[in-house]
């Protein structure tokens, strides 16, 4: 099982393979939900600049994997790139954290999640089958921007993310969708 930013688990099923972290934001980093998952087997992914936090919830250090943007890596036959994720205007995800967004290899299919971002340099160059990607306006790009990052990198499959809980509106979803240019199919994953 591949968990990316582990929110809101209702129990405790500790069956991580691999837990992926974008940033150390309290809506992405949840040491409480992390614990729910996590095992001594799991392989926990984590942005260098947050070893000292993910040292206490995985203590194998040869199961702590550290990353910098823009790298590829291979953990345990599961291959995937690092992509930068930051706000070039917003004060809330300085470039300098080096948080990241990640595309996974999995099932013959790259799959791209931003993490919290703006459309940036890095992010028009991403490679991708699905795309998810935060439209919520308030820390991350707003769904008009989500779209346009979307025309340009043209991946089979957009899933917005990031919008209806904590920032942006449901209605955020449709917004996007209708901006999303064909071919590129857009599913909406957050109940209404």
């Amino acid at each position: 099982m591949i968990y990316i930013d582990p929110l809101q688990i209702p129990d405790a099923p500790h069956d991580a393979d691999y837990i992926f972290i974008t940033h150390d934001h309290g809506d992405h980093f949840s040491p409480e939900d992390i614990e729910k998952i996590i095992t001594p087997e799991t392989f926990f992914v984590v942005p260098e600049k947050m070893r000292e936090k993910a040292e206490k919830l995985q203590r194998r250090p040869d199961r702590l994997i550290t990353v910098v943007p823009g790298e590829d890596y291979m953990v345990s036959g599961l291959a995937f790139r690092t992509v930068a994720a930051y706000n070039n205007i917003k004060p809330f995800h300085p470039k300098r954290s080096g948080w990241v967004g990640y595309i996974l290899s999995v099932n013959e299919k790259r799959i791209y999640i931003a993490g919290d971002t703006d459309v940036t340099k890095e992010t028009k160059e991403v490679q991708c089958d699905i795309a998810m990607v935060p439209i919520g306006g308030t820390f991350t790009m707003d769904a008009a921007k989500a779209a346009e990052l979307i025309n340009i990198i043209s991946p089979e499959i957009a899933i917005p993310t990031h919008y209806g809980s904590i920032v942006g509106k449901m209605a955020d979803a449709d917004l996007f969708a209708s901006k999303v240019k064909p071919p590129v199919q857009v599913e909406i994953k957050i109940g209404r």
